[in-house]
């Protein structure tokens, strides 16, 4: 281990160090050192160099809440109208009905990722109705798991096919951009 060489305290760095232990009691058998003789003349500090804040890296913007039936930003018309209407052909189908809620919901992801590295577009998932009058679990809990933050970035709307079939979801995934 090397050792470092002891510097002399300044006159001022002592007669501070001599201020600040003037309360203190010293152990038994010690005795206090000598303060230093005179007042010291203060020497001129130079503020320390405030450190510049590290540059944020800009965020990306969040995607807004999806919410089922109402016409998302980014959308246009025709093609709302056609989900909404239920004239958009489906690619692929998912049929939650039946399962159960930790299920359904790992089934949902593995096929929204899958459809969206397949391409595709247009999906249907049923849910089915319920027996509460609110609908069921799956029903309720569908908005949530599509707003989720591995979820939200692929999906771009979702509607149901018909106003009176509200135990099936039509959603649009957005397209996915070749690397150049």
């Amino acid at each position: 281990m090397r050792q470092t060489r002891r510097t002399a305290l300044s006159r001022s760095d002592l007669a501070l160090w001599h201020a600040f232990t003037a309360d203190i009691v010293p152990l038994f058998g010690h005795s206090r050192p000598e303060a230093p003789q005179g007042d010291p003349a203060p020497e001129a500090i130079a503020p320390a160099p405030v450190p510049k804040a590290a540059p944020v890296a800009p965020q990306r913007a969040v995607a807004p809440e999806l919410r089922i039936g109402e016409q998302p930003g980014g959308l246009d018309h025709k093609r709302w109208r056609k989900l909404r209407r239920g004239d958009a052909p489906s690619e692929r189908t998912l049929d939650l009905h039946g399962r159960r809620v930790n299920d359904a919901h790992a089934a949902l992801r593995a096929f929204l990722h899958d459809a969206s590295l397949d391409g595709v577009r247009t999906v249907t998932v049923i849910t089915g109705k319920g027996p509460q009058p609110d609908g069921g679990i799956l029903k309720r809990e569908l908005p949530h798991w599509l707003n989720a933050a591995d979820l939200r970035p692929l999906v771009l709307g979702a509607a149901h096919p018909h106003p009176t079939n509200t135990g099936a979801v039509n959603i649009l995934l957005r397209r996915r951009h070749r690397a150049r």
